[in-house]
């Protein structure tokens, strides 16, 4: 079997599909998805994937009813199983899976918390919160990108401000806390501050380096970054690639040197690690992509 992307495809009848790295073989695993789904990760080994749902009720961008919920299933898109039930979470949305914990990551982002659970959704802790009650009209208390960096020891993650505002952040902190006020840690680092609209994350462990999306106004936004990761933070960042219609997800192969990029406009992208950083349109989807994730062949 070639290597795939799985990408979360909204519309009507969102979807979740599957599509062979050259663009062939677009093919649907889980149909009928309601409540907005929005970020999907993937477990090759034990051959599941998980992903978020945003909720019901909206008005326009934001979701303020405790609606949304987290599901996984088997690659192929059997035996969906409802992991975080609704009434738990207020707007999933990037979700990371950590082979080593066995655990899922993910942000709830008028909610205002980052969260992890066990793959079967149990043993649930909120590792960040950054704000409650009527904080959530501060589009700056919203995270929405995560990432989990094991070897480092840290859990990194997006909080985006208001579209287009220039006050969106990138952040940081230890992973393995588990602390008994997640409003109240003091170890919480600021890395990168002022960013266009930063939405997902993803790392890659052996270069060192964190990538993420920008939806903001260009010429910083609708743009894939990256910086590299070191003691001291943030270093080195560069605009691999502008032009996206509303940046959202991202997937690594480490082995390929490349990553994935979607976005609202429906298109699918792999772009090279190495420079010149070469791009390719590996499809244009009818509606709009959002969570993807990379499935080795």
């Amino acid at each position: 079997m070639s290597d795939r992307i799985l990408a979360l495809s909204l519309g009507r009848q969102a979807r979740i599909l599957s599509i062979a790295t050259d663009g062939s073989d677009v093919s649907t695993l889980v149909s009928g998805l309601d409540s907005m789904p929005d970020g999907l990760t993937i477990d090759p080994i034990g051959r599941r994937m998980y992903y978020t749902f945003m909720g019901v009720v909206y008005d326009g961008e934001d979701f303020w009813e405790t609606d949304g919920h987290v599901e996984s299933a088997n690659l192929d898109g059997s035996d969906r199983q409802v992991i975080v039930p609704v009434g738990v979470i207020v707007t999933g949305k990037q979700i990371a899976f950590d082979p080593e914990s066995q655990r899922v990551y993910w942000t709830d982002r008028e909610g205002m918390r980052v969260w992890s659970a066990r793959i079967d959704g149990s043993d649930r802790v909120v590792h960040v919160q950054t704000g409650a009650g009527e904080d959530r009209l501060d589009r700056r208390r919203h995270p929405v990108g995560i990432a989990v960096d094991r070897r480092g020891g840290f859990l990194y993650w997006t909080q985006k401000g208001k579209p287009n505002g220039n006050e969106g952040m990138l952040l940081r902190a230890p992973l393995d806390v588990r602390p008994a006020d997640p409003s109240a840690r003091t170890d919480i680092e600021v890395l990168l501050d002022g960013l266009p609209e930063p939405i997902d994350l993803e790392l890659d462990h052996e270069a060192s380096m964190l990538y993420w999306t920008d939806r903001g106004d260009p010429p910083d936004g609708n743009t894939l970054n990256r910086a590299r990761v070191g003691p001291g933070g943030l270093s080195d960042h560069q605009i691999l690639f502008s032009g996206l219609k509303e940046g959202i997800g991202l997937a690594h192969d480490p082995a390929g040197r490349r990553m994935f990029v979607s976005d609202l406009g429906g298109h699918l992208y792999e772009i090279s690690t190495e420079a010149p950083f070469n791009s390719r349109l590996v499809v244009k989807n009818r509606a709009s992509l959002v969570g993807i994730a990379y499935l080795p062949g």
